[in-house]
């Protein structure tokens, strides 16, 4: 009997089930990592900036950073965190920080600060994976 190096086609439909069951069931795991990673990298730099504008309100007799423009706000609140000021990351994350006195998200700017309550947040309308939005975090 002549034998031939190779596999037979049943063999390999066989192994590309396996792999395609395995991947259907590895698949979602892996998906859902990066909304999770997404919202904690929101959390955590919110909180950065948040508590960088109630030191300087502390420091400064309550009153809230100057917001004439971005680079004024970053440079007041520099003293106050460590390293670089933080990327907004959800809505438009190039984007920088829109100023107001509204709490409306605008999906123009990455973050937005209240001028009046001292508010801040990222400035978008989009949900994370649990259908809550980003802006009320």
């Amino acid at each position: 009997m002549l034998w031939r190096k190779g596999f037979t086609l049943v063999e390999l439909v066989v192994v590309i089930m396996i792999l395609g069951i395995l991947a259907g069931i590895a698949a979602p795991k892996f998906l859902g990592t990066s909304a999770d990673a997404t919202d904690n990298s929101l959390k955590q730099s919110l909180s950065i900036i948040r508590n960088a504008i109630e030191m300087y309100a502390a420091y400064n007799g309550g009153d809230l950073p100057p917001s004439d423009d971005a680079d004024t706000f970053k440079t007041a609140l520099s003293e106050y965190l460590r390293g670089e000021f933080p990327k907004c990351p959800v809505g438009n994350t190039n984007a920088d920080i829109a100023f107001g006195s509204t709490d409306t998200p605008a999906d123009s700017e990455g973050w937005r600060f209240n001028t009046d309550s001292g508010a801040f947040f990222p400035n978008t309308t989009e949900t994370d994976s649990a259908g809550t939005a980003y802006n009320t975090y």
